[in-house]
């Protein structure tokens, strides 16, 4: 438990930012008191990181700062300047101060402690019921039968903030279907950041006034590209939905973004530059691209993306993200990014997944636990054998094109599953786990030697943050052989 003294400095701390933050808002238009403002917040950061903030990697970031044409810096400001600005503070509030500076350096602080991983942030799901039926997902199939009570959502935030974990991402089924209770819990927990990964189909006027006087909630909305592309995999009115949703959103002033999923059918409308900057227009800020995987009995694996689409997708996002783009929308891909997280960022080491039921995954993608919420308090969940698992075994390929032991290593599921005792928790019907890496295997088979083609064309800095066992910190050539099959090594890394 944090003692009275450290809560006091936690509040004390919170009050100085909460004031900085005021006088930041007023800014709107004043670029110079902006670049000042940013310039103490890498001041103040720098005293939270530590080691980690080293004089180099400061006098970069003041850099792109001082630049008045820095492409992300004026992305943000405009982000800040068209949002209701009751909203924008507590956001800033929660994410700059509360989870980035405040949270980080618990969570390391606690992960010496507990010598296991532990999350920046928690993903959970507070209902297994959805009100859509997308093709190849698995959550459509599982029905309104299982639920987290608010107790239940209460005590994973509460045990989580005891650990430096503020924030929190909800998925489902449909998350908007226990909106009451989410209300409360962001309401209760108003120093948390709550996102929610939506449909779309439930978001009223009402919602977007409530969203606006709480402050501490942000919505992924899903869409895959076209009226035609989108309503084909998740149902004719859908798209609509979505447009609808993302309306409001901008009338309110809430910042907002998109979850994609590509899949072979999709992948060249959702990566399209017309579709993104119309998303763009209609206030999508932001954007998750995840790639499809083939989870459950009922999914649909010929969905997966060839290697040739999957190396499109990486040249299209990078190159989005580029100085030679000036596309006002920010996408992140889940799969493809692993060269900037270390890896695979599952199993606590960045995040892990609650499901509806009270079990542990140590990834939304990975329907296999050995604890579960109503017995076991989030620590105990994280110092399970399979999260220990996770923790020795990180990273699973030293190409991190090729993260996750299950879609590029379904060899090391396999093993970690196994040995670990962990049980199926797929809700719709059990999946052994050779059934779903069964899946896989023939698809990490083509993708090895395009990803490593890749990788090795590339010069690849190591991340300034990794969070791998202390052995593998010191011996980096370790993780770098550990589960080598003459492929996987680093051609540079500087």
């Amino acid at each position: 438990m944090a003692s009275i003294a450290g809560k006091m400095a936690n509040a004390a701390e919170r009050q100085a930012f909460s004031i900085a933050i005021d006088s930041f808002l007023k800014k709107r238009g004043d670029t110079e008191g902006r670049t000042e403002y940013y310039l103490k917040l890498i001041d103040d950061a720098s005293k939270f990181y530590g080691k980690g903030a080293t004089a180099e990697r400061l006098a970069r970031v003041r850099k792109q700062v001082e630049d008045p044409n820095n492409r992300w810096f004026n992305f943000i400001n405009d982000v800040i300047d068209h949002a209701d600005p009751h909203y924008a503070k507590i956001t800033l509030l929660n994410l700059g101060y509360q989870a980035f500076l405040h949270g980080t350096k618990t969570i390391r602080a606690s992960r010496l402690k507990y010598d296991c991983n532990i999350p920046w942030l928690i993903l959970f799901d507070p209902t297994s019921a959805c009100n859509m039926h997308c093709v190849g997902c698995w959550s459509g199939t599982y029905g309104p039968k299982h639920n987290l009570s608010f107790e239940d959502m209460d005590k994973i935030v509460s045990e989580g903030k005891e650990l430096g974990t503020y924030l929190y991402f909800m998925t489902g089924g449909e998350p908007m279907v226990r909106w009451n209770d989410i209300k409360k819990l962001a309401e209760k927990h108003n120093d948390c950041e709550f996102a929610m990964f939506s449909n779309s189909t439930l978001i009223t006027e009402d919602v977007c006034k409530d969203v606006v006087r709480l402050g501490n909630i942000v919505y992924m909305l899903s869409i895959e590209g076209t009226p035609e592309t989108n309503d084909a995999r998740r149902g004719v009115g859908h798209y609509d939905a979505v447009m609808k949703a993302m309306d409001l959103f901008k009338k309110y002033g809430i910042v907002f973004g998109t979850s994609i999923c590509y899949t072979s059918k999709n992948i060249e409308a959702v990566t399209d530059e017309k579709f993104l900057r119309f998303i763009a227009s209609k206030g999508a800020r932001f954007g998750f691209f995840f790639h499809y995987m083939p989870i459950g009995n009922n999914a649909v694996p010929s969905l997966m993306p060839t290697p040739e689409q999957r190396k499109m997708i990486i040249d299209k996002i990078r190159y989005y993200r580029s100085d030679k783009s000036d596309l006002p929308f920010y996408p992140m891909d889940f799969q493809n990014d692993g060269e900037f997280v270390g890896g695979c960022i599952a199993g606590g080491r960045n995040y892990f997944h609650i499901n509806a039921s009270g079990d542990a995954e140590p990834c939304v993608f990975i329907h296999f636990s050995d604890s579960n919420i109503h017995d076991k308090t989030v620590v105990e969940m994280l110092q399970s054998p399979l999260f220990k698992a996770y923790h020795e075994g990180q990273p699973f390929n030293r190409n991190q094109l090729r993260p996750c032991p299950m879609l590029e290593n379904p060899q090391l599921l396999r093993k970690m599953v196994k040995e670990t005792g962990a049980h199926g928790t797929n809700e719709e019907s059990e999946e052994t786990v050779e059934h779903l890496c069964e899946k896989c295997d023939d698809y990490a088979e083509k993708w090895q030697p395009v990803a490593d083609q890749i990788w090795q064309e590339e010069n690849h800095k190591r991340p300034a943050y990794e969070n791998y066992t202390e052995e593998k910190k010191e011996h980096p050539e370790l993780a770098a052989f550990e589960h080598a099959d003459g492929t996987n090594e680093i051609r540079s890394i500087h």
